[in-house]
């Protein structure tokens, strides 16, 4: 009997410039935090946020070479508290980049870039969808 064959996800990595930057950057977008047995420092080549429950981890790995393309994979999120275009205030503040404004009357989103010039969309909250 063939047994099928099953897996998960550990964790999502990025590459990155400058691991400890984006760890910082992405845990503040997301509300994840490293590891206090294991913190993350600058130099570090290797950065791991957590969820709060630590289901989710993202790990940034330092390489040499920028960004050069458009990613493949992307992160779409969606306003935990409050509206869409609050959490883009928040998450231009934080220093993400507005790249393409897709906002329409009856949802769209906003594709955005962080520091490093990863994509990444932000979307209407559950409450913006449910009003609709």
């Amino acid at each position: 009997m063939i047994r099928p064959v099953t897996a998960r996800i550990s964790h999502t990595s990025f590459d990155a410039r400058d691991s400890y930057s984006q760890s910082v950057f992405w845990g503040r977008v997301l509300g994840f935090t490293e590891d206090p047995d294991d913190p993350n420092l600058p130099g570090h080549e290797e950065c791991m946020i957590f969820s709060a429950d630590r289901g989710q981890r993202i790990l940034f790995i330092e390489v040499p070479d920028a960004k050069q393309v458009k990613n493949r994979v992307h992160l779409d999120l969606v306003p935990v508290e409050g509206t869409r275009d609050e959490e883009l205030a928040r998450l231009l503040e934080l220093g993400a980049t507005v790249v393409d404004d897709r906002r329409r009357p009856d949802g769209g989103w906003v594709v955005l870039a962080d520091p490093e010039g990863n994509e990444f969309c932000i979307l209407r909250s559950e409450a913006e969808r449910n009003a609709a």
